[in-house]
């Protein structure tokens, strides 16, 4: 087995894709918010000056990969495409989120804290782990291999 199959296999069933597609909405939906201002969301030079703001420089370009990699993992993880890569960045994201901004808050999400991004972490992590399941675009790209 390649190093690629091992990479997109994945013996999960339902449960995976019970995961991956409601975090990857909201994935997506957030990252949307930071890079094009839908959802009443910021934008990506607003959401850069307040990330500059908060000490994480450059603003712009930190706006940017928060953005980016919860939109388009958002978007690979609802499709189940490339689903631990992707899982993995948006666990990384979210404990980005958790230390530079929510921490100092406490737990609950009500006063700020790191509730919610303590979820979506413990859901990526999950799927780092388990992959895309069977109803995942991984899983056809295993079985075209083996063709």
């Amino acid at each position: 087995m390649s190093k690629l199959q091992t990479l997109l296999k994945s013996d999960a069933g339902f449960s995976a894709l019970v995961l991956r597609v409601p975090l990857g909405i909201i994935l997506a939906a957030h990252g949307a918010q930071k890079l094009f201002g839908w959802f009443g969301g910021n934008g990506l030079q607003a959401t850069g000056e307040w990330m500059a703001s908060i000490g994480l420089q450059p603003g712009i370009l930190m706006a940017f990969l928060a953005g980016g990699a919860e939109f388009f993992g958002g978007i690979a993880l609802i499709l189940g495409l490339l689903t631990r890569p992707a899982a993995l960045v948006s666990a990384i994201t979210m404990l980005v989120a958790i230390f530079a901004v929510h921490i100092s808050n406490g737990l609950f999400v009500a006063n700020g804290g790191y509730e919610f991004a303590l979820a979506l972490f413990a859901m990526s992590v999950a799927l780092v782990f388990q992959g895309s399941g069977k109803f995942g675009a991984d899983q056809l790209l295993v079985q075209s291999k083996r063709s």
